[in-house]
């Protein structure tokens, strides 16, 4: 920042095991955005490494960068990305859009957004839609690629806390039926239940790294 140097994360040493239901949890500035950016790629370490299920991301060159970001993630967004002149089903297709989308892959779509309760939305535009059936399709756009590791960030910042619960239970229901792993970057424990593995950040440290207990 100008002439200053900014430490967003320090010394933090970690590991999310596989199939994990997991938080990241800190106040404003304490680095959770900066940790799910460098897992997923979309920021560069300036030290050390990350390795997500053998594969050092550290090594990645800027293309196998996209292939990772593409193969091995589904990313979830608090503000959640969606292009206002398409409906929620071309939506969840956009990925695939410039590659052409087979039927079995609409199929597919039509799948996931009735399995969070929008098979009555899928022609409906975002403006068209609440903010809870919004993240629901950035849930479904998420899944469509089959990923074993999904980053969302904030996912309920922007709704009501029932439409939240709504959504964090769909999540749990992706990791439980799905086998996926979850990373959750909130400032909000109230969705934290036992077993939740929980990183706690602190001025880009890491304060504890626990599983919650009841």
């Amino acid at each position: 920042m100008g002439s200053r140097e900014v430490f967003a994360l320090r010394d933090v040493t970690a590991g999310i095991p596989d199939g994990a239901f997991a938080f990241i949890v800190g106040p404003s500035g304490s680095g959770k955005s900066s940790l799910m950016y460098l897992i997923g790629a979309l920021d560069e370490l300036s030290d050390g490494d990350i390795v997500v299920d053998g594969l050092s991301l550290k090594s990645l060159t800027p293309r196998s960068r996209d292939d990772y970001r593409r193969n091995t993630l589904g990313f979830i967004f608090q503000s959640f990305n969606l292009l206002s002149n398409l409906t929620a089903l071309e939506n969840v297709l956009v990925p695939f859009l410039p590659t052409g989308v087979s039927a079995a892959l609409r199929s597919r779509a039509k799948e996931l957004l009735a399995s969070v309760g929008l098979e009555d939305r899928m022609e409906h535009r975002p403006l068209e839609l609440s903010g809870g059936e919004q993240q629901r399709v950035a849930i479904a756009r998420a899944l469509l690629k089959e990923p074993k590791l999904i980053l969302a960030d904030e996912p309920t910042g922007e709704l009501d806390s029932t439409t939240g619960a709504g959504v964090i239970e769909c999540l749990r229901g992706l990791n439980r039926d799905h086998g996926a792993t979850v990373v959750i970057v909130t400032h909000d424990r109230s969705y934290i239940e036992p077993d939740d593995l929980v990183l706690e950040l602190s001025d880009g440290r890491l304060v504890t790294d626990q599983v919650a207990k009841a």
